[in-house]
């Protein structure tokens, strides 16, 4: 688990019988907002920081990050390492209203999405469709993009509000969640996004992060600034799964384990990272 706090600190975490441990520890010179692990070495991982810049860590070398990116010229709120065989690319979003392409063994970016009109909080890469990702932005929208024509592909007008989250399905090439200010989780199937094909209400504050289930379909999880997580299948007549609230602050982070299909990791402005096992995923209906 890769995870980072106050004025840049990526901690390393281990997981095991008797507990988190931490494994490595990274001090950046200014505040992390995200990391993503490499899909081709295990010990490998960019963080994203408040100074426009990328960084390349490794947890089995040096203390300091093996290549800095400096490109963005403000906070870069969101990074994420391609999943698909045969590419190793990054894609940053940041306050700039930029996305930028990395190759992390190259110094520079390969190139620069532009479109978005306000802060982009979260860029994802689909799971399926080689080159295509997604990002959500301050400007109420979200947008499809497609690295071959570097240019955007789709624009949903998915709120009245700023989109803070957004993720794909892992099992339907063509479906995304969006989560945003207005406390709403809205799902959009790209071959029609007139309108959303769900939506699911139940948050009282702004939605931070929301994350498909990488085993259950139609099973998805969100946090929000109203200190809860909340668990949700989008199928059900009534989809609210779960609710747990087991931090004192705005939850921020939030991530469903790949190994285990019960196991879920979040975090919050408390400081306190938990990882659990709900009870709607241990017996899933």
């Amino acid at each position: 688990i890769g995870t980072f706090s106050g004025c840049g600190t990526l901690l390393i975490l281990d997981h095991n019988e008797s507990g988190l441990r931490i494994f490595r520890s990274f001090d950046w010179t200014d505040a992390l907002f995200d990391v993503t692990w490499s899909e081709n070495n295990e010990h490998v991982l960019v963080t994203c920081s408040g100074d426009g810049s990328l960084q390349l860590w490794d947890t089995a070398g040096a203390a300091g990050p093996l290549q800095v990116y400096k490109e963005h010229t403000q906070e870069v709120y969101s990074v994420d390492w391609s999943q698909t065989r045969g590419e190793q690319l990054v894609v940053s979003g940041s306050w700039d209203q930029t996305v930028k392409l990395w190759d992390p063994t190259v110094g520079r970016s390969l190139c620069t999405f532009k479109g978005h009109e306000s802060i982009i909080y979260s860029t994802i890469w689909s799971p399926h469709i080689p080159g295509c990702f997604a990002s959500a932005s301050g400007d109420q929208t979200l947008r499809i993009w497609d690295v071959k024509t570097t240019g955007v592909r789709i624009v949903v007008p998915a709120h009245q509000a700023e989109i803070l989250s957004c993720d794909w399905c892992k099992y339907n090439e063509n479906l995304l969640v969006t989560g945003a200010v207005d406390c709403s989780l809205r799902g959009w199937d790209l071959r029609n996004v007139r309108q959303p094909v769900f939506e699911l209400l139940g948050h009282t504050y702004a939605i931070r992060r929301v994350k498909f289930s990488p085993f259950y379909a139609s099973v998805l999880a969100s946090c929000s600034y109203d200190f809860t997580v909340r668990f949700w299948n989008f199928s059900k007549p009534n989809p609210l799964l779960e609710t747990v609230e087991h931090h004192t602050e705005f939850t921020c982070g939030l991530d469903l384990s790949l190994q285990s299909p019960t196991q879920v990791a979040d975090c919050a402005w408390d400081e306190t990272i938990k990882i659990y096992d709900p009870v709607c995923l241990t017996m899933p209906a």
